[in-house]
């Protein structure tokens, strides 16, 4: 007799094992109808699912965001039935939810285009509206083999023969057809509803490896319903209106080529926007004790084998083979092996602890041409990278200190406010389990200590010890993660870090690695489509133009021009003998925050007519003013704050 605890503390008992369905319905019909799942010890499963122990079980509706996966999941197996419908000849591979969707890769002759999707979603729309039962069968693993391989399954076949041997071949049917999944799934595909979307095709090797097949990956967005897809859709329609690479190519910030594939060619105005991000940092960092170090590029591979990144970051670095002196060298892909060796040079003391070391250091990853994206995701990059080595009575204090430094630096590049996610011990790590107790005991203690409320992330640590990831949601509702703080103990004993203690003796400090922006490409990435390249003035790369209305004002707009560089701003004069609405228009789409117009009248009062970046009106205003009000606007806002502070 199963005794099943419900959320909110009551028992119920029955007579022999149930199921969720039944538990469901003994509450009531509203629970029968919009539960989809289970959960029972953290884990989710079908509602069909035999309990036969006592339990503590929870209902998974469709307000849920577990329902959302699976929805999406769900929708992935019937784009998969939908396609072997039209096309019988295809293969199914793999087909997993993912953010806001899904994907299925299929083994075709002929790749799926975008102009297949109108029968592809027909289809699925049958399939759908037939509402077939999900229902799952437990397979014999040779049976299963020989099933998928006499129906041409090849690839079906591979998965299930490199599944453990403890594994259960476990197969789900949607009416007639059949996949090999692990589940769980809900009841019908009836379930899914039709607030689902294909979205595009690409390419795709067979487990991403380039010797294996290239396949065809349709992908996917599924939803709760049609008002969450439209507002996706809406949404997705705003991130390409700010795509950086557009706006990069209109304010003529960058350019990338394919004589540097991943590396960004940095345009005047890009490179000066770069510049004033990283002054900001630089000023921040000195602000809360960070010393300025920079390391070399090219490292001899003894020192990365050490470090334990050789095995697991190999094939992601740029390797130099220098053969007169029987070397191998990498391009660094990180610089905290680097940092230790800094720390290392000469005798160190407690009294030097927390000793915050600070580089904008530029790195080098091989990333697969087909994940580079812009200036998000590239193969050349320099990091706001950070190393603080401490004892371990000061992570508290230290991660107090820099949850204070990145809040106050998101707030002021225009994000308010972030999540957390602590990320403990993956797989494949370094270090034994009492040093991760440890590190992963010590990081949960400050965060309670500072207040910092997380999420959990298991299992997505670096390999040398836990991290608080920071996540910053953007204009339009997109996630960044881009802060981390991670705790390390193995690096410190692998590089042989020590500091004299004391009591006079050698102790291994500990190594907190921190990142705020991460990389400096992508967060400026991030900035671009946060402000669809309409910058604030203190960070905007051409702050100000000049333009003169008529000839006889070209002389007064170059003296206007003269007198904000002397005050520190960007500006630039427009004195092309061409209209003066076709002038605004033109710096307008180039996100110039600030025209000044300068005519006859202007030039004579010495005056100019200010106008901003998406609005029709005008000021005037005399030069002195314009001057006074544009630089206290283009003030970084630290600098603004000890301004107001020391007066």
């Amino acid at each position: 007799m199963p005794a099943i605890t419900l959320p909110d503390g009551s028992v119920r008992t029955f007579d022999g094992t149930v199921t969720g369905t039944t538990v469901a319905a003994s509450i009531g019909p509203g629970l029968a109808k919009a539960a989809l799942a289970m959960e029972i010890g953290g884990k989710q499963l079908d509602l069909s699912t035999p309990i036969e122990h006592d339990a503590s079980i929870r209902f998974i509706t469709k307000k849920d965001d577990a329902a959302l996966e699976m929805i999406r999941h769900d929708t992935a197996h019937v784009l998969a039935e939908a396609v072997q419908s039209l096309w019988p000849e295809t293969q199914v591979t793999i087909g997993p939810s993912i953010k806001d969707g899904f994907y299925y890769d299929f083994a075709r002759d002929k790749p799926f285009t975008p102009d297949d999707f109108e029968a592809i979603e027909a289809k699925m729309h049958e399939i759908i509206a037939a509402n077939a039962d999900f229902s799952r069968e437990v397979w014999d693993r040779d049976v299963a083999i020989e099933f998928f391989e006499q129906r041409g399954e090849n690839f079906k076949a591979e998965l299930i023969r490199d599944l453990p041997e403890s594994e259960a071949i476990s197969i789900y049917r949607q009416g007639e057809w059949l996949d090999l999944c692990r589940g769980p799934h809900m009841r019908s595909t009836g379930d899914i509803g039709n607030a689902f979307k294909l979205m595009r095709v690409a390419g795709a090797y067979w487990r991403g490896d380039h010797r294996n097949p290239m396949l065809t990956r349709i992908y996917g967005t599924a939803w709760r319903d049609k008002k969450e897809l439209n507002a996706y859709l809406l949404r997705l329609e705003e991130a390409e209106k700010r795509d950086h690479r557009r706006i990069g190519r209109e304010m003529n910030l960058f350019h990338i080529q394919e004589e540097a594939v991943g590396q960004i060619f940095w345009h005047r105005k890009g490179w000066r926007l770069y510049n004033v991000l990283q002054d900001y940092m630089r000023r921040a960092q000195e602000r809360n004790g960070y010393e300025e170090v920079r390391t070399p590029q090219l490292v001899d591979r003894a020192l990365w084998e050490a470090s334990g990144h050789w095995d697991k970051y190999r094939e992601n670095m740029f390797i130099a083979q220098v053969e007169d002196e029987d070397k191998t060298l990498a391009l660094k892909p990180m610089n905290c092996p680097c940092h230790v060796q800094i720390f290392r040079h000469g005798l160190r003391s407690y009294r030097e602890l927390p000793l915050r070391m600070a580089e904008f250091g530029a790195c080098h990853r091989y990333e697969p041409s087909g994940s580079l994206h812009g200036i998000m995701r590239v193969r050349g990059f320099t990091q706001d990278d950070a190393h603080v080595f401490c004892t371990e009575e000061q992570i508290a204090d230290e991660t107090a200190k820099f949850v204070r430094m990145l809040a106050e630096v998101y707030k002021d590049l225009g994000f308010e406010s972030f999540r957390v996610k602590f990320s403990d011990r993956p797989e494949a790590r370094a270090g034994d389990d009492a040093t991760w107790d440890r590190a992963e005991n010590a990081l949960k203690k400050a965060c309670e200590i500072v207040g910092v409320d997380y999420e959990l992330n298991p299992g997505e640590g670096a390999f040398y010890g836990p991290k608080l990831e920071f996540v910053l949601t953007d204009a339009i509702g997109r996630d960044w993660q881009c802060g981390t703080l991670q705790v390390d103990y193995v690096l410190p004993e692998r590089l042989d870090a020590s500091y004299i203690g004391e009591d006079s003796q050698r102790h291994r400090p500990v190594m907190l690695h921190r990142a705020i922006l991460g990389s400096f490409e992508r967060f400026l990435g991030i900035l671009i489509e946060q402000y669809a390249g309409k910058f604030p003035l203190w960070l905007a790369p051409t702050q100000i133009v000049v333009t003169s209305i008529v000839s006889d004002a070209a002389d007064y707009a170059h003296e206007v021009v003269s007198a904000l560089k002397a005050a520190g701003l960007q500006a630039e004069a427009d004195t092309r003998n061409d209209k003066i609405n076709a002038k605004i228009r033109e710096h307008s789409l180039a996100r110039v925050p600030v025209i000044l117009v300068v005519g006859r009248r202007e030039a004579e009062e010495r005056k100019v007519a200010m106008r901003r970046l998406g609005g029709a009106q005008q000021t005037i205003l005399t030069l002195d003013e314009a001057l006074s009000a544009l630089s206290a606007e283009a003030t970084p806002p630290d600098l603004a704050r000890l301004s107001t502070k020391d007066a």
